[in-house]
């Protein structure tokens, strides 16, 4: 039987791509919406069992304010998180704000599922490897991290920024050409560049890559 869900991200492409692999497997997607901060607006009159809620903002003090929200006002919606693991306390900071799950952005959606069908049974939901990495960084505060985000930066020119921020907001080569003034084969092969530079072979896979980095919200808004 499925899930009634909600599914909000603070990246609308991800938000819908989610929500459609998640209808096509049974469940119910009775809202979807981005940023993430509108979800309490999205379930005013709806009557969800679950909410995705995607946070991509790496260290923002307030990145969980509607997880605790939905937990004050809305207590019989299980909340589970999807966002990066690389910060130390995130995870569980999370929880502690109210969620009931925690998995990766860039999970398989058999995962997300799992997650979706353990929450619902009112057991807590996160991936004995998100501990793990959580438990590492924390450990070894030391260590210097790999920074993906600032590495695919400098891969891209600024043209190629102002591209992958548009694809990430869904839109075609079409609107991308009239929004920045260019010919539309000129966007073409702007977009065919990112995709390269960040190893995608898809859109959709390009902005999963950006937001899992942390690049879209690193990246410079010109």
């Amino acid at each position: 039987m499925g899930v009634r869900l909600v599914v909000v991200d603070d990246h609308r492409l991800l938000a819908e791509a989610l929500a459609t692999a998640l209808q096509l497997r049974g469940h119910r997607v009775l809202a979807i919406g981005s940023p993430s901060r509108t979800v309490g607006e999205l379930i005013v009159g709806r009557r969800p069992e679950v909410c995705l809620l995607g946070v991509a903002g790496p260290g923002e003090p307030d990145a969980f304010d509607p997880v605790r929200r939905l937990r004050r006002e809305r207590p019989e919606i299980s909340v589970v998180v999807l966002g990066p693991v690389g910060e130390p306390g995130r995870v569980a900071t999370a929880f502690a704000a109210g969620a009931a799950g925690y998995v990766r952005s860039d999970e398989r959606i058999e995962v997300v599922e799992r997650a979706i069908t353990r929450v619902r049974a009112g057991e807590a939901a996160v991936a004995v490897d998100v501990l793990q990495g959580a438990f590492e960084r924390l450990l070894r505060p030391m260590a210097e991290p790999d920074d993906d985000a600032l590495r695919l930066l400098r891969l891209l020119t600024r043209r190629e920024v102002q591209v992958l921020l548009r694809i990430a907001e869904g839109e075609d080569t079409a609107a991308i050409a009239a929004g920045m003034g260019i010919a539309p084969s000129t966007a073409r092969t702007h977009v065919q560049r990112v995709l390269m530079k960040l190893g995608a072979r898809t859109r959709l896979e390009a902005t999963a890559v950006a937001a899992r980095t942390g690049l879209l919200d690193r990246a410079p808004r010109v």
